[in-house]
């Protein structure tokens, strides 16, 4: 007599596993279990036994969970196991009738019904297996994808691994059952070919696993770059397909070459330039103390070839005029017009080191210096004309065409010089440490400045003023502040153009579960660009921005003015997180924008900002900050063991504002990563830009302009605002066209 079972099918195990498992089981353990039964009896084979036992250590491996949760029921478990061994031993006795052999009588592994015949070979793997399901719940990550699939296919991690990896792959069981698992996520090249072929072996769209196996705290390994640096190798890994190894060797060049051009250096002519000007060090390390210096590009190590430290008269010359633009009053019996801020004095520091760095560095050297010796070098040089001649001359060989920078220079040797207030025309003592430089300064050229100190004084004053007209007649724009930027400022809404990096942050944000730091840092770059598109505030304002938690009283309003930095905080009139910085902290304070007051703005709750918000000020932030002391601004670095200091300084900020644009800004063809098609990498400072642009092109005012980026009409017009002759005529033409509309 037939037995009950024999007619077990995939629905009476479903039933089973939800009325008898779901209640003693977790979830995902009991349909991963119903997944393999169903897998066995599809395949017609045997459950694992050791002995008379179930091999609970086999069936964990298979289904990716462990054992001890199985071991638990193994009386509830007993049942539907054995009824599998009799449905599929049955099976076998059928097919063997049915043929007309004669069936080897033995027992199955319960000792019921018989077993497969020693020396029987295995089912053969199918390159295509058909689907014992056809309808699924879409999973999130890939370990759930990685069981569902198999048990819809009625197969075991186990039978997925001999069908898909290959000898040469040198990939391990272990290594797909921790991907199953959820314990870790693949990360080299040859893993993630392995994932197209097992979207292949299922016939799942391509990039189907990929896509939730995308690792964001790490870029793929095992890249073929032949030769290429270590250092650059990281570079370029995050930009790269993964099935690079696999491309032809032409295309495999064209990617290098479009990743090294558009995203890793930018693709401007002033960008490059930059970047080949980097390269060349030749600079004066000043140490004077009252000077608040960055750290420029071109100061990275002590050591570096081409760095030259100040001669100590060079360098107190420097501390006496920092002393003289930066105090509060000038020293008795001086004069001045204007005072430096913090960030002109460091600003200043540094071109003063690369003005005289140029006059120090070698003839000989790829920078084609001087090679005049440093401790000859002095601010005395400045009142001579043909000293400024010879670097002004410099400046255009290396550029090839004079700018705006020369400019400036000589504006500003121009006021060193100036009658009653420049500070060289005041300090004819410092006439004294002139020294002759050979075919630049001669004995006759000192003597004659020494005896009339103001005359030298005038005549390099006349001198520079005639200079910046000869060289504002022709110079040249390197650096067009709107060429990385272009695709968004010309479409018909930049700042809706600009906001689709956020949400292509938003859509690859990693799992805060398995990857916290990583989803730290993503949250980090969402707030970097949400908060500068609503605030249109310069980098200084926003890297200093303080934070205050909701439980915290906020910082007083003349504490803020005194350390010229503004705060975020909630307020509870308003019922949303305030951003308020003292007129004081902004560059143009002196504006007729703020009038001497503050400015403060109510954060909008839209998009998702005050979820992230929240959750960054809750955990994220403090992951970010790891054991380094909390620098207090809202936003800060991920500390390392080589950066254990959590604040931003004006390179680090620019540096993040980039790379956020670089991963998740510039749209990659390669990849099919990325927002905006024809982006370049840029700095924080262009957001205003597309703030300006983007409310001229909807209003033509240059004063609404204005109000976005904390500044007026005329500096909108001068530096800010792209506002074409196509774009006026596109705002007079909708006004105009109404009429025709209301005929």
């Amino acid at each position: 007599m037939e037995s009950s079972f024999s007619a077990l099918t995939p629905r009476r195990i479903e039933l089973f596993c939800m009325r008898r498992l779901a209640s003693v089981l977790p979830a995902e353990i009991t349909l991963a279990l119903q997944g393999y039964l169903v897998g066995l009896l599809a395949r017609k084979e045997f459950p694992p036994y050791r002995g008379t036992q179930m091999d609970f250590e086999a069936v964990a491996d298979a289904i990716s969970f462990e054992a001890a949760p199985l071991r638990s029921v193994k009386a509830k478990l007993q049942p539907i196991f054995d009824a599998v061994c009799r449905s599929v031993a049955e099976a076998e006795l059928r097919l063997r009738a049915h043929k007309g052999g004669k069936a080897k009588k033995s027992t199955s592994p319960r000792g019921e019904v018989a077993r497969r015949p020693v020396g029987r070979p295995r089912k053969a793997i199918e390159e295509f297996p058909e689907p014992v399901e056809r309808d699924w719940d879409e999973p999130d990550d890939l370990g759930s994808a990685l069981r569902l699939h198999a048990n819809r296919h009625g197969e075991t991690i186990h039978r997925l691994y001999k069908a898909v990896v290959r000898p040469e792959d040198g990939m391990h069981l272990s290594t797909l059952l921790s991907w199953a698992r959820g314990e870790k996520a693949p990360r080299s090249v040859i893993s993630l070919d392995v994932l197209r072929r097992i979207e292949r072996r299922y016939r799942l769209p391509k990039g189907y696993f990929a896509e939730k196996a995308a690792n964001p705290v790490r870029a793929a390994t095992g890249f073929d770059l032949g030769d290429v640096s270590p250092s650059e190798r990281r570079r370029l890994a995050w930009h790269l397909p993964d099935d690079f190894n696999s491309r032809p060797r032409q295309e495999q060049v064209e990617i290098l070459d479009w990743v090294r051009t558009v995203i890793v250096s930018g693709s401007t002519d002033y960008r490059r330039y930059q970047v080949t000007a980097m390269r060349q060090h030749y600079a004066i390390r000043f140490s004077c103390v009252s000077a608040t210096r960055k750290r420029s590009s071109s100061a990275k190590a002590p050591d570096e070839p081409g760095l030259i430290d100040a001669p100590a008269q060079l360098n107190a010359e420097l501390s006496e005029l920092l002393k003289f633009k930066t105090s509060t009053f000038a020293a008795f019996g001086l004069q001045r017009n204007g005072v430096w801020g913090e960030e002109t004095a460091s600003q200043r520091t540094e071109h003063f080191a690369l003005w005289f760095g140029a006059f120090a560095a070698p003839a000989a050297s790829e920078v084609r210096g001087y090679g005049a010796d440093p401790n000859s070098l002095t601010f005395a040089m400045m009142v001579f004309p043909q000293v400024w001649d010879w670097y002004l001359q410099w400046r255009e060989q290396r550029r090839g065409f004079y700018t705006k920078w020369e400019v400036d220079l000589l504006t500003i040797a121009a006021a060193l010089t100036r009658e009653e207030t420049g500070w060289l025309r005041q300090m004819p003592r410092i006439g004294d440490h002139l020294r002759e430089i050979e075919g630049l300064i001669s004995r006759q050229d000192i003597d004659e400045a020494r005896a009339d100190w103001a005359a030298a004084c005038d005549r390099m004053f006349r001198h520079a003023r005639r200079r910046v007209k000869e060289i504002a007649r022709v110079a040249r724009i390197h650096r067009d502040p709107f060429e990385p930027i272009l695709p968004v400022l010309e479409a018909p809404s930049p700042v809706g153009e600009y906001r689709k990096i956020t949400e292509e942050i938003l859509r690859r944000m990693p799992d805060e579960r398995r990857q916290p730091r990583a989803a730290a840092e993503a949250v980090r770059a969402f707030l970097l660009l949400r908060i500068g598109l609503h605030t249109g505030l310069r980098q200084k304002n926003l890297r200093e921005l303080l934070l205050c938690r909701r439980d915290q009283l906020p910082t007083p309003e003349r504490r803020l003015e005194d350390m010229k930095r503004g705060e975020l905080r909630w307020s509870p009139r308003d019922h949303g997180w305030e951003i308020l910085i003292p007129s004081v902290a902004f560059k143009n304070a002196s504006s007729s924008f703020f009038g001497s007051k503050p400015f403060r703005l109510i954060l909008p709750d839209l998009g998702g900002l005050y979820e992230k918000l929240e959750a960054y000020i809750d955990r994220h932030r403090a992951r970010l900050i790891g054991p380094a002391t909390d620098p207090g601004t809202f936003f800060v670095k991920t500390a390392k063991m080589t950066s254990t200091n959590a604040a931003y300084n004006q390179n680090t900020f620019y540096e993040a504002w980039r790379l956020v644009i670089q991963r998740y800004g510039i749209f990659n063809p390669w990849t099919r990563r990325g927002a905006i098609e024809g982006l370049l990498p840029h700095g924080p400072h262009n957001v205003r830009d597309v703030l300006a642009t983007h409310i001229l092109k909807q209003t033509g005012s240059y004063e609404q302009a204005s109000y976005a980026i904390q500044d007026t009409p005329e500096m909108v017009a001068q530096h800010y605002g792209r506002f074409l002759p196509q774009d006026k005529a596109e705002i007079a033409a909708r006004i105009l066209n109404k009429v025709w509309e209301a005929a």
